[in-house]
Parts: C-alpha cells; sequence; structure tokens
C-alpha cells in the first residue's frame, strides 16, 4: 500500500501554484518513483500522519533536500503547543524551508457565494479557509515564538533565515454533473470527481455498475481493478449505514468499460 500512496501523492496536483493567500506554495523535486522502496508505515496512523512519513520518504529519495526537522514539537512547559512538520536545507543553495504538510480531500460547494468558502470536508466540518488561517496565522510563526526559537536554537537552526511553504495538496469533489467548475485561483487539475446526495445514487442511473468503498488509506489512491466490487444494491445497503452515522463514505465506480469514476455520497 505505501508504494501505491507514494505514486497517489506525487500524482495529486498543489491546490494552487506560486503564492496565493499569502502562501507560498513548495515546489515538488520531480523524482522516479520506479526506484523507490518505500518503508512501511508502522502502526495505525490517520491518513495525515501516513502523509507526512510518505512525504518524508519522497523527499529522502529526490536528492534535493537534506530534512533538518521532521515532526518537532514546541512546548510550553510540559503542554505542546504546536509542531513543526519539515525543515529542509536546500543542497545547492544552502535555503532553509519550512514546509507544512496538507493532503485534504474537499468537496465544492457553490451554494455558498464566497468562493473561499466553498471547499470543505464531505462532512462539511473541515473548511479550507480555516486550514488556510491556521498554516498562515499559527503553524508558520510557531518557529517564531520564544518556544520555537529555543526548539530551534537547540538544533543550531536560526529562525530568523527560515522561508516558509506549504505542501498543500488536494483532491476536490464537485457538485454531480456539474460541467463548469469555476474554482480560480485554485488548480483545476485537483479536480478528481463529484458528489451526490444518497437520493441520486440511489437512482436506476447508477445501477449497472460495480462499487468499492475505500478505506481512508486508499483514498489517495488511484481507482483500480484489485478491490472487491460489489453490486449497486450490495453497496447501498452499506452507504445507508454511513448516512445514518452522518458519515460520507468515498465510492470507486466501475463501469462495464473499464472505465472508473469516484465519488463521495453525502448524509446532509
Amino acid at each position: 500500500m505505501i508504494k501505491e500512496q507514494c505514486v497517489g501523492f506525487l500524482r495529486t496536483p498543489p491546490l494552487w501554484t506560486k503564492e496565493q493567500f499569502g502562501i507560498r506554495q513548495f515546489t515538488f523535486p520531480t523524482l522516479d518513483i520506479n526506484g523507490l522502496t518505500p518503508e512501511p508505515i508502522q502502526g495505525k496512523l490517520r491518513l495525515g500522519h501516513q502523509m507526512e512519513h510518505v512525504f518524508y520518504q519522497l523527499i529522502q529519495n529526490s536528492g534535493k533536500y537534506t530534512i533538518l526537522v521532521y515532526n518537532l514539537p514546541i512546548k510550553m512547559g510540559n503542554r505542546t503547543i504546536g509542531e513543526i512538520d519539515f525543515i529542509l536545507r536546500d543542497k545547492i543553495t544552502d535555503h532553509l524551508i519550512h514546509v507544512e504538510l496538507t493532503y485534504k480531500f474537499y468537496i465544492l460547494d457553490f451554494l455558498i457565494s464566497e468562493p473561499i468558502h466553498r471547499l470543505m470536508g464531505p462532512n462539511r466540518r473541515d473548511m479550507f479557509f480555516t486550514k488556510m488561517e491556521k498554516i498562515k496565522n499559527q503553524q508558520f510563526e510557531l518557529l517564531h515564538g520564544k518556544e520555537g526559537i529555543e526548539a530551534l536554537s537547540k538544533l543550531k537552526i536560526d529562525h530568523t533565515i527560515i522561508s516558509h511553504q506549504a505542501c498543500f495538496k488536494a483532491q476536490l469533489f464537485a457538485p454531480f454533473k456539474m460541467k463548469s467548475i469555476p474554482i480560480r485561483p485554485l488548480n483545476k487539475a485537483c479536480v478528481a470527481g463529484y458528489w451526490l446526495q444518497f437520493d441520486e445514487f440511489s437512482s436506476r442511473e447508477f445501477h449497472d455498475h460495480s462499487y468499492y468503498i475505500p478505506y481512508k488509506s486508499q483514498w489517495v489512491v488511484a481507482p483500480h481493478e484489485a478491490v472487491e466490487w460489489h453490486s449497486h444494491f450490495e453497496i447501498l445497503l452499506e452507504i445507508n449505514i454511513r448516512m445514518l452515522k452522518q458519515n460520507a463514505p468515498m465510492v470507486w465506480l466501475r463501469k462495464s468499460t473499464g472505465e472508473f469514476e469516484k465519488f463521495f455520497v453525502v448524509w446532509w
């Protein structure tokens, strides 16, 4: 699974390019995934921590950067007040880059008038605007507070010469059958599928295909044949249980032609 996650991570575009919202996007170095033999992930980690593990191994194998800091907790007394994801040293320029890593799955809700507030998690709890503000105002600033300066000083790292960037990758899901998807200045290449409500998914239009509900660790991976596919009727029963629990699942769809699609079925 870790190799597939590495491939999925690399193929996921950044949510924006260059600088937007006062945040510079990290440009991921080019590397050959074929020669990579990544270390498996130990234990049961949430998806965000799995992606940190993936990022770490890919950067290590890129040859472009030295990793100086990886998941450094910043403490005030005995209390952890934050964590620095990565500090990298460019092997050519010696520049130090603080990288905050984020990998998200957002639906697009065009009933919301303000574009920046349209991106949210499939359960409508994980908001892009909130995450963006946290990166700028908390995670970047963490390095320059008293506790952050002290933690970096112990590693002989000068906080004043570090530039801040975000590696913010995302898969976006537009409303079902929406033709034009206006998301500028965000990256349209991030649109990976669609979302729809349970009643829409129950319709005749979806009866003749095969389905699979991926585990969250598989969300990064492109749909493929090597899973246990189910009929529309079988998957409806499982999705109905998720709806009752107010949990929007990702679903893979396989057509008789061999084409794949992926989407979220939402409960709200």
